[in-house]
């Protein structure tokens, strides 16, 4: 007897983080912060830089380097995230764009 394929509940259309119930501030700051993570371990990996050498470039001490290796970033700023980008030499560019509302927000209340 052949199992039918699992088919998805719920099929995300922009940001995860939305969709997780996060405020749209708290899903923006979390979608930068992760979008930053994969650029600074796609550039870590491309390099193959180890964690010493990783500790020397960022001037950072080893549990940092882990805990950023290993994706533990809920603790670290941007602004740290942007800094570790620079120390590796890298380019950033900020692209901001209108977005709609989330279904969930209140309505505008209408001029009565």
């Amino acid at each position: 007897m052949k199992s039918s394929p699992v088919k998805p509940s719920h099929i995300t259309k922009g940001n995860v983080f939305d969709d997780l119930g996060f405020s749209p501030s708290q899903a923006l700051e979390l979608k930068i912060k992760s979008d930053l993570w994969l650029a600074l371990r796609e550039e870590i990996e491309r390099h193959r830089y180890t964690q010493r050498d990783l500790c020397r470039i960022l001037d950072e001490y080893q549990p940092e380097v882990s805990n950023l290796l290993n994706g533990r970033i809920s603790k670290m700023s941007i602004e740290k995230l942007l800094r570790y980008a620079g120390r590796l030499s890298m380019k950033a560019t900020l692209k901001i764009t209108a977005g709609r509302m989330s279904e969930k927000k209140s309505p505008r209340r209408s001029a009565a």
